[in-house]
């Protein structure tokens, strides 16, 4: 064991000297490496940053709930059917209602309607690219909606329909000079007034938007007087979540007999309906990833196969250049093992160096990127850091091996008078 190190030591020793001496032709050798690490560890922490930030912004749509609604969320089966799921109805109340009257899988069932491009006002100020919710009392529970001011409706308010409104952050932000100055105060929808009962907590900017920032919520017995709840461009879901002691499949089951009854579908007819989960979501993007990083790696591989070409140049330079040391130490009794693992030690340290350096480069391209983007974190995860370590030392090992193993094949004699 002692032998070992003391072979590593003067692999480490030997590695800096000849990065010392040669400092132009080492530079230029490490650069592929250095570049190559940085293609594909830059391309995989980039994609694992973006991926874990849209799954972040997934998970508040529920990991545990299924939504009901016309379209699927596979995009590979609504870009050839299209049309199909295009004429079928969206979920409604007498749906909703079925569903909470007879099912004993569920605890929770919400139902909600959405409105685009509306138009607020408060005295002079108006906004008008906000986005009207008419909702239940179960969303704010199954969505974890937190309301910063103010309060949230009460089950006797969203049963009545009253005229009350919830604001999103940016939304009170923009008609207010504080949040904080809007509870209380009305604001005016289509010459309706709604009274202001709370302002919900700022989500800040993600990858599918900035929640619900903008966003208003009033109940959906509210929205159903005044809006054509059966017209087919109002986008309408009704969402489950499973109780936690029973399986989503037999969940998903429940809700498709409960549709198909509520819709008197006959027994050969085809559903009418998609009951869709984050799972087709995240698995269609984990596939995307998968041949984003593979792509990535590819591109890099070639630099990194430039490098390793330039690591074996040092290495059969350094065997050239040492040979009438090596003849002398394996006249005094180094055995072959002894040379090759001084020489691959010395390969090994040089790959690493500019591994390290590209770690580096990706380092600091993230940290930089953090300070443009502000809808994920860029991170460079343990795991990245490994494999760009593990990837540096494969080639050393394989770049050093066959320049190891001819300084470990000279005779001492020749060797030593070359």
């Amino acid at each position: 064991m002692f032998l070992f190190f003391k072979i590593f030591q003067e692999g480490i020793l030997l590695a800096i000297q000849e990065l010392w001496s040669n400092k132009l032709r080492t530079v230029l050798s490490l650069m592929g490496i250095s570049i190559g690490i940085f293609c594909v560890i830059s391309v995989w922490a980039i994609t694992e940053s973006f991926q874990a930030g849209l799954k972040q912004s997934f998970n508040k749509i529920g990991s545990n709930v299924l939504h009901v609604s016309k379209g699927s969320w596979d995009f590979q089966k609504m870009s050839t059917s299209w049309w199909k799921y295009m004429k079928r109805p969206n979920p409604n109340f007498s749906d909703y209602e079925h569903l909470q009257k007879n099912m004993k899988l569920a605890d929770l069932i919400n139902i909600r309607a959405v409105k685009m491009g509306q138009k607020l006002q408060y005295k002079g100020v108006e906004i008008d690219n906000t986005f009207i919710v008419g909702t239940n009392y179960d969303f704010a529970e199954m969505f974890d909606l937190e309301v910063d001011i103010g309060r949230y409706f009460t089950r006797e308010e969203i049963q009545m329909g009253k005229n009350g409104i919830l604001l999103g952050y940016e939304v009170a932000e923009t008609l207010f000079p504080s949040a904080s100055f809007a509870l209380g105060k009305e604001v005016k929808h289509d010459g309706r007034k709604l009274k202001i009962i709370g302002i919900l907590k700022k989500e800040g900017e993600s990858i599918l938007g900035n929640g619900f920032d903008g966003a208003t919520i009033v109940p959906y017995n509210y929205f159903r007087k005044y809006y054509n709840i059966n017209n087919p461009k109002l986008e309408q879901i009704i969402s489950v979540a499973g109780r936690d002691d029973v399986n989503l499949d037999d969940v998903r089951e429940e809700i498709r007999g409960g549709l198909r009854a509520s819709r008197h579908l006959k027994p050969k007819e085809e559903d009418n309906f998609e009951i869709n989960h984050l799972s087709l979501l995240t698995g269609m993007i984990d596939s995307l990833f998968a041949v984003v990083s593979i792509a990535g790696f590819l591109i890099g591989s070639f630099a990194i196969l430039v490098g390793g070409f330039g690591i074996a140049n040092i290495m059969f330079v350094s065997v050239k250049e040492r040979t009438r040391f090596i003849g002398i130490k394996k006249s005094l009794g180094a055995k072959r093992i002894y040379i090759l693992l001084e020489f691959l030690t010395e390969s090994i340290i040089l790959t690493s160096l500019g591994g390290a350096i590209g770690l580096a480069a990706v380092y600091l391209l993230l940290t930089l990127g953090n300070h443009f983007i502000e809808s994920f974190n860029l991170f460079l995860s343990s795991s990245n850091i490994f494999w760009g370590i593990v990837i540096s030392v494969i080639i050393g090992i394989v770049a050093g091996f066959i320049p190891a193993f001819q300084a470990s094949e000279l005779d001492p004699v020749e060797a030593m008078r070359s």
